[in-house]
């Protein structure tokens, strides 16, 4: 949550699913049990109403499920309710996620009707064999036609996407990562894939037919994710599963779920520009480094291990970072100390 934006969330589990996808089970990974209700959406809004503005855009949220799926009185009822607060001032906006396969003319303009501002769709991959073999039950044309309509009909769109699911492979993500680009997204969401328990993927994984997807190859395929956002100018607002305590309480049997995998995804990409920068430094040189203030323990890395990796690929007498007005996740060599020849 921003400064800038205040989310109010209203989950909504497997409601509108036609089908369950081999890696979700929304009541775990939400840790919402039971579907929402214009009731549920009321007091949330007031809930949300005691809490200072502090000048940020407050929007209530659909999260969980395939919203524009559910029978259409279900939506009117949800959508009356978040209206009904978005004109008395209570809230500022209205966004919801849903399938891409279940946006057409008339789910739009009930949308519209109703207020909603921003179109989140699960995307999850541009390859129709991973999409095929995780049930996501539709194809990759899907996406793009629904992201289409969705842009032209004066909605932000955001896309989210995973990584490792089945048949992923680190260049598979690639592709998905530079169509996701070509459709001009307002944000995308990165969901590496994580084992949850009670799902077709756990039950696969454990008869060794789906070969887990760590946070260490997390950690490498979105390091090579993110710069094909950065350089579309196109924002990742989330990066890893939001944290959760059913999660962390052991909902989360596998797979990349890390409550820092962002950080993690971060300080990999400082770590690759800083080992590109350094080649050709002698060994037992002492080197000092410069990036913004906000970076400093992106480079240092978690545990100061991107500082033990540099010194150990460049056989570095020590490695410093400091803090210097640099733009983003530049980095400066400010001094090198070259050891003096016997």
């Amino acid at each position: 949550m921003s400064a800038r934006e205040s989310i109010i969330p209203v989950f909504v589990p497997h409601l509108g699913c036609p089908n369950d996808c081999v890696f979700c089970n929304q009541r775990r990974i939400s840790g919402a049990q039971q579907p929402a209700t214009a009731q549920t959406v009321k007091e949330a809004i007031k809930q949300a109403a005691a809490l200072p503005r502090n000048g940020a855009k407050r929007q209530l949220a659909f999260y969980g499920g395939s919203f524009t799926a559910i029978p259409a009185a279900e939506q009117t009822d949800l959508l009356s309710a978040a209206r009904e607060a978005l004109d008395r001032g209570e809230i500022d906006a209205i966004r919801l996620s849903t399938r891409p396969d279940a946006i057409d003319a008339a789910v739009l303009k009930r949308l519209r009707d109703y207020g909603v501002e921003t179109v989140e769709l699960g995307a999850q991959s541009m390859d129709d064999e991973v999409l095929l073999l995780s049930g996501r039950g539709h194809r990759a044309e899907d996406v793009e036609s629904a992201s289409q309509q969705i842009k032209a009909a004066g909605f932000r769109l955001i896309l989210q996407m995973m990584t490792g699911l089945p048949g992923d492979t680190d260049e598979r993500s690639l592709e998905t990562a530079r169509r996701i680009a070509a459709l001009k997204p307002d944000g995308v969401r990165i969901y590496p894939t994580v084992i949850v328990r009670d799902t077709a993927l756990y039950d696969l994984w454990r008869a060794g037919r789906y070969q887990e997807h760590t946070v260490e190859d997390a950690v490498r395929c979105c390091a090579k994710l993110l710069p094909v956002f950065e350089e579309a100018g196109i924002p990742v607002i989330r990066l890893g599963l939001n944290p959760t305590d059913e999660l962390s309480g052991g909902d989360a049997a596998g797979g990349a779920y890390h409550p820092a995998l962002g950080e993690l995804v971060k300080s990999r990409i400082m770590l690759e520009k800083a080992r590109q920068l350094l080649k050709g430094t002698p060994p037992g040189s002492a080197v000092v480094l410069a990036v913004a203030p906000g970076r400093i323990s992106q480079m240092v890395g978690q545990h100061r291990e991107n500082i033990r990796r540099l010194c150990a690929m460049f056989g570095l007498r020590s490695l410093k970072v400091a803090g210097k007005p640099l733009k983003n996740d530049e980095i400066e060599i400010v001094s090198v100390e070259i050891p003096e020849k016997i």
